[in-house]
């Protein structure tokens, strides 16, 4: 079943990996045992050195929904290796344009998080609080477009989305608020907003609209041109899954499974802890 790979056996399985992290990450039920858990963060740190980008991208996305999480801040900054791992996919010249911004704010969030944590009463809250997604970053290279997205009604019409908009070249990452059908995301500054639509509508089952807000403040939906735009697509990244292989079906249960018992989360870690040290230390 898994597909093999010429230039490193472990491949296919680091990427698996990396990616159930980020969809449990993914989950705000999930992000305190994640980075509890002994094995999780200096599994994606080891993550973050990892030679093939698109393993990389995936640990960044685990480690910036985590950090959503105010109360994980702290733990996430001191954690070994942690900083110093995010600043070498900063500085290194290989690194791709979308990962080095996403990697940049992720530091950024993590680097400030004693400073902006100084009242701390509402530390707990923040993890239950909707998810304001990278908009407080001053980065002038990325802003932040958010979707109502028609038909974004279960886990698997999200995976969906989620490959549309992976394929999309500029595209930083992207969270999603499954209860209002809404999908934020950061991209480069560059990219038309029209071509996250276009990518959607390319799923035929789901259409997007601009959420913005109106001089009163009141939050109001605009809809997308119908003129197709051109997308570049994403060339230099592989894609996240092969296409003869749909493990949506099984990550459904794994995610919607471990969203109800945290043990189930916590015996999946472990299996991820146990992966990860057999492929990285010898």
């Amino acid at each position: 079943h898994k597909k093999m790979n010429s230039t490193m056996n472990e491949e296919p399985d680091a990427l698996a990996v990396v990616n159930q992290l980020r969809d449990l990450a993914a989950d705000p039920l999930n992000r305190r045992a994640i980075v509890q858990d002994q094995g999780c963060l200096p599994g994606l740190i080891l993550f973050l050195d990892h030679p093939n980008p698109p393993v990389v991208h995936s640990a960044l996305l685990a480690l910036r929904y985590l950090a959503e999480c105010r109360a994980n801040r702290e733990k996430m900054k001191s954690e070994l290796g942690m900083m110093l791992s995010l600043q070498t996919v900063i500085q290194k010249t290989t690194t791709p344009g979308e990962t080095k911004l996403l990697a940049s704010e992720v530091y950024d969030i993590l680097q400030s998080s004693n400073m902006s944590d100084m009242d701390g009463v509402n530390e707990m809250n923040s993890c239950r609080r909707k998810a304001q997604f990278f908009l407080g970053s001053t980065n002038k290279r990325a802003k932040t477009v958010v979707l109502h997205i028609d038909g974004l009604d279960d886990s698997s019409r999200r995976n969906l989305c989620e490959e549309a908009l992976l394929k999309i070249k500029g595209v930083i990452s992207f969270t999603f608020q499954m209860a209002v059908q809404r999908c934020v995301v950061r991209i480069r500054s560059d990219l038309k907003a029209e071509a996250l639509a276009t990518a959607i509508a390319s799923t035929k089952v789901m259409k997007a609209q601009q959420v913005v807000k109106s001089e009163s403040g009141e939050e109001v939906l605009v809809p997308f041109q119908d003129t197709p735009v051109e997308v570049e697509q994403n060339i230099d990244l592989p894609d996240y899954l092969p296409e003869d292989e749909s493990p949506t079906k099984e990550q459904d249960k794994a995610v919607s499974r471990v969203g109800s018992h945290p043990e189930g989360a916590a015996s999946w870690l472990s299996t991820a802890a146990n992966f990860l040290s057999r492929s990285f230390y010898w």
